[in-house]
């Protein structure tokens, strides 16, 4: 009991850290592909130093056997980020982040194909009750809307197809541990953005003030690293259902905090947005009951 305890403390508290991100990324004066690239170089670096002081050690064999998936999910990973990072510019952080949680509700839509599972009637609600959840969030609906908050919006919801991605990805993986797939999945995405950032000139004349630097820092270190050595620390002891249904707590902080201390507009229809998309990817994690015929 005390090890599940502790393992819940590790997940909430990990759920609570990525819901703060997007207020730090609104305050680093650097490209998003710049920041994406510390971000998984540094949390990479991070995760290996953690595993070495506990005593942990990487299996290469299990790498080496898993390398192409890992490869291709953490390039996605990176341009996922990116996508993230950009929609923080063109919308709020709340409206971002609820459109990046759109993710479970596009692996249930394609897990048919993808995955061969069944779609039930519960899941397709889930997909239709969260679609309108997105309308509303979007803020089409209203005759104000602006280009900006709709290309925010589509950046949002393309972080959410590659974060989809990721996962599905993931479920290929062949015996793996935690922490090995992650930290070669960061180094990947940052090894993948690297020559797009020298093409594009993204690290030429890169100066950050005071401020940006401790922010960067913090996305690096405790977004990145502190955070997914405690959320794949927490595994251990908690089950699969109690790990899918926490990760909600990450839009509903960033929601919150976005009102509180970025002072950011929510409407009406916001919230009803955001409940209707919370809520649909909460039920659709629920486990069906199973009725017995005779």
């Amino acid at each position: 009991m005390q090890d599940k305890n502790k393992s819940m403390l590790m997940l909430v508290s990990s759920m609570v850290v990525f819901g703060t991100i997007g207020i730090f990324r609104k305050n680093i004066a650097l490209p998003s592909a710049t920041i994406a690239m510390m971000r998984g170089f540094v949390g990479a670096l991070f995760l290996v130093l953690f595993v070495r002081l506990r005593g942990g050690h990487f299996s290469r064999a299990d790498i080496r056997r898993n390398l192409p998936v890992l490869l291709v999910s953490g390039a996605a990973m990176g341009v996922n980020w990116i996508l993230l990072f950009e929609a923080y510019n063109y919308t709020s952080v709340a409206t971002a982040t609820l459109c990046y949680y759109m993710a479970p509700t596009f692996i249930i839509f394609v897990s048919p194909v993808v995955l061969k599972e069944r779609l039930t009637r519960k899941k397709l609600l889930c997909v239709a009750v969260a679609l309108a959840g997105m309308v509303l969030v979007s803020g089409v609906l209203n005759a104000g809307f602006s280009v900006a908050e709709l290309r925010g919006v589509a950046l949002g919801l393309g972080a959410a197809v590659l974060y989809a991605t990721v996962i599905l990805l993931n479920k290929r993986l062949d015996g793996i541990g935690a922490y090995d797939k992650t930290v070669m999945q960061l180094l990947a995405a940052a090894v993948v953005l690297l020559p797009y950032l020298l093409l594009t000139g993204g690290l030429r004349d890169v100066s950050l003030d005071l401020r940006s630097l401790v922010m960067l820092a913090v996305v690096c270190l405790i977004h990145t690293g502190l955070s997914y050595a405690l959320y794949f620390g927490s595994m251990d002891h908690l089950p699969a259902q109690t790990l899918a249904l926490f990760s909600y707590i990450d839009p509903v902080v960033a929601v919150l905090l976005s009102a509180l201390l970025l002072h950011e507009p929510i409407t009406a229809m916001t919230v009803v947005g955001a409940v209707l998309v919370l809520g649909s990817a909460v039920l659709g994690e629920l486990p069906e009951k199973e009725t017995n015929r005779t």
